[in-house]
């Protein structure tokens, strides 16, 4: 939460290309998140996709929740990575 620009200031700010992390990290915090918002594993099937971010709101506290264009479900910051933006995807 709030990796780089501190709490409630997304990373990924709405229409920024991001890409889900690989498959092991998603794994990784399956398994070891135990808040809100959990993984579900079919969420597993999108690693290393490449999306455009749709919206993003907050869980309080600051955690940052993103919901991706095209690809189902609620992606927490830690399970995205900045991509270039290569025009619209």
């Amino acid at each position: 939460m709030g990796k780089t620009k501190g709490l409630y200031r997304e990373e990924f700010p709405k229409g920024s290309s991001v890409r889900i992390v690989g498959r092991p990290r998603l794994e990784d915090f399956l398994a070891s998140w135990k808040h809100h918002n959990k993984l579900t594993s079919e969420q597993l099937n999108d690693a290393d996709q490449i999306a455009e971010v749709e919206s993003v709101g907050y869980y309080h506290g600051g955690d940052e929740l993103y919901v991706l264009r095209g690809i189902p479900g609620i992606w927490h910051e830690q399970c995205l990575e900045a991509y270039p933006s290569l025009g619209k995807l």
